[in-house]
């Protein structure tokens, strides 16, 4: 979401119309917004680079913050492939994965939890979503109405509805390579580590994107097929259940999924990921 395109612009909060817009006019919304940013934050950055005896700087998203040697994204291509205005040393390398699997804490009754019955729904706000009250309540309602069982996780329990049905279970922080591919599906925010465990654990998604990147990534993951996207202002029971229910029974978007976790098999992101930057030089730029 940070790289820029007039061509393939990314889907910001706010900013969805872009994506409709000529390349021309595009470009006329990123000067604006370069306005914006310079005036902000060129004064105090200005100071200091002045006082370390550099020149001033402007349009400081567009043209300064990017490293002029080597810029690495990490996700793979076809989760979203470089435009063609991309900064040419971008280099893309892969999902990094890391979610704390080898430490993490496994709660003893969430293992029973999932053997006790068939596969669960697992829905997530985010870890840093303290405000999660609604979301919540309209999850346990939607698998009230499904008569699934369900998942909850938040490190912010207060927001969980404080009588739970007996299919659905409450859990702090768990590794989601764990937990994933024993779910049916998946219902989150669209936090970039959060969908790529998702499609590594190569089961249905449910997203609802709220704020930074979370919309492009949500945009992106239904593009490949394997996910549904809904606003946060529309996520209540009645609507979640049908798509959860579409999400679980339809053939064509889990058989989708599993393609997708095949190509996490091959992947060795860190490999190349440090490759990239030990190997870093102008010749390799060329």
């Amino acid at each position: 979401a940070v790289f820029r395109s007039c061509v393939n612009p990314p889907l910001l909060p706010g900013l969805s119309m872009v994506r409709h817009f000529p390349p021309w006019l595009v470009r006329g919304v990123y000067r604006y917004v370069d306005r914006m940013v310079d005036r902000e934050l060129g004064p105090e950055l200005n100071r200091f680079r002045a006082e370390l005896d550099l020149a001033p700087v402007h349009r400081i998203i567009d043209q300064w913050w990017h490293s002029p040697q080597r810029i690495i994204g990490l996700f793979p291509e076809w989760f979203a492939a470089p435009a063609p205005d991309w900064p040419p040393q971008v280099r893309l390398t892969g999902f990094p994965l890391y979610d704390g699997a080898s430490v993490g804490h496994w709660p003893l009754d969430l293992e029973e939890f999932l053997v006790a019955g068939p596969p669960p729904i697992v829905f997530t706000p985010g870890s840093a979503m303290s405000q999660g009250a609604s979301f919540f309540k309209e999850s346990v309602k939607a698998c009230e109405l499904l008569g699934c069982r369900g998942i909850l996780l938040t490190k912010f329990p207060a927001s969980v509805p404080a009588h739970l049905p007996a299919n659905v279970r409450c859990f702090g922080y768990v590794p989601f390579s764990r937990l994933l591919p024993r779910a049916a599906a998946f219902v989150h925010h669209g936090g970039i580590g959060t969908t790529a465990q998702a499609l590594a654990a190569g089961i249905p998604q449910l997203v609802v994107p709220l704020a930074h990147d979370q919309p492009d990534n949500a945009s992106r993951a239904k593009d490949l097929g394997v996910a549904f996207v809904i606003c946060p202002e529309r996520y209540r029971s009645q609507r979640v259940a049908p798509l959860l229910q579409e999400l679980i029974q339809n053939p064509v978007i889990r058989e989708r999924s599993r393609e997708i976790q095949l190509r996490f098999k091959t992947a060795d992101t860190m490999a190349e990921t440090c490759r990239l930057i030990e190997s870093n030089s102008e010749s390799d730029l060329s």
